[in-house]
């Protein structure tokens, strides 16, 4: 591996820790060069299926996007990169069970909304005002509304 700080070549491994699925292998590494410490990290490589987009096209399944899309939801938020990076773990593991060549990105969209309330509610609601695409202030409160009652916190 090499060091990002020198680029040597040579290092050594000094911690390794495998994550809660033991689908990811976390490595603290010590460049024998220049005595620098970084971390990297080894992850299976795994076949998703294709999204389809609401116009039709088709796209490969791109990890960085959705932590990206979670991560401005999270923003100024109590949540630490480790419990986005489980939840998008999460959807991965459901696109690896979907058992089919392709997949409506509105159903991860769905999939990802029926989560991200326990993740954290706040972020929810961002992530919603951007994936629902709000027209009004209306269905923004509708939004919330739902939220409210499925936490049992809605007035009837």
């Amino acid at each position: 591996m090499k060091c990002p700080y020198c680029g040597h070549l040579d290092n050594k491994v000094i911690d390794s820790r495998i994550n809660k699925d033991a689908t990811i292998t976390r490595r603290r590494r010590s460049c024998l060069a220049c005595d620098q410490r970084f971390t990297t990290y080894e992850r299976l490589e795994v076949m998703f299926p294709m999204l389809v987009k609401k116009d039709g096209r088709r796209e490969a399944w791109d990890r960085h996007k959705l932590v990206v899309g979670i991560e401005k939801a999270c923003e100024k938020r109590a949540v630490s990169r480790d419990k986005i990076d489980e939840f998008v773990d999460d959807i991965e593991h459901m696109l690896q069970d979907y058992g089919a060549k392709e997949i409506s990105s509105s159903i991860v969209g769905e999939w990802v909304m029926e989560r991200l309330p326990a993740l954290d509610e706040v972020a929810y609601v961002r992530f919603a005002s951007v994936y629902r695409q709000f027209k009004d202030v209306d269905e923004f409160m509708s939004e919330l509304k739902n939220l409210l009652d499925a936490r049992g916190g809605g007035d009837d």
